[in-house]
């Protein structure tokens, strides 16, 4: 029996080029991720290592914008565990990324409140600003990077702004009441930075 590839450890965390990696530094590891890692690790009980994971995740997505294959093997060795327990971490989390985004990279909530207030217009209208084919977004793709790497989008569950919809995040910053002809004024204040 041949395997799937989408059993494939390999093909899972396989490297997507991305534009956007030009605006990140490559995993590497650092003395300083190290004893990140190792601090993060001391804050759980002897044996529970494993339980690190999720937070380190997020540091080493900090740094470097993305969870490429590399970093999920190093995670496996500092928290002693597989490789595919912790693919199966990244995969299950929707807060983290296995492709590499934009320098600003775009949240726009598609839940109820959201939804209903035009966020999948302020979608299509981000992505025709700043130049990102909306077709090449999907399950298996759900971000979309501009060409020059600036920018990239994706669609995200409820950002807890329901009263202020649509609700849009970039990088790590929340915005209210973002409709399509406000698209242009969350642009301008990014662009340039």
């Amino acid at each position: 029996m041949s395997e799937s590839p989408a059993n494939n450890f390999d093909a899972i965390v396989e490297h997507k080029p991305s534009p956007g990696e030009q605006h990140y530094e490559k995993f590497r590891v650092t003395p300083e991720l190290t004893a990140e890692a190792k601090r993060i690790i001391s804050l759980y009980p002897e044996g529970k290592a494993q339980s690190a994971a999720v937070p380190i995740l997020h540091e080493i997505q900090k740094r470097f914008g993305y969870i490429c294959g590399d970093s999920i093997i190093w995670v496996a060795e500092q928290i002693g565990c597989t490789p595919a327990h912790v693919v199966g971490i990244v995969t299950f989390y929707p807060g983290l990324r296995q492709s590499c985004p934009g320098k600003f990279h775009i949240r726009v909530c598609r839940t109820l409140s959201c939804a209903m207030a035009g966020s999948e217009d302020l979608f299509d209208t981000l992505c025709e600003k700043v130049g990102i084919d909306k077709k090449a977004i999907n399950h298996e793709n759900p971000i979309g990077v501009s060409p020059d790497g600036l920018w990239s989008i994706e669609f995200v569950e409820c950002l807890a702004q329901c009263g202020f919809a649509p609700s849009v995040m970039v990088n790590d910053h929340t915005h209210a009441l973002v409709t399509p002809d406000k698209a242009d004024e969350l642009i301008n204040t990014y662009a340039g930075k």
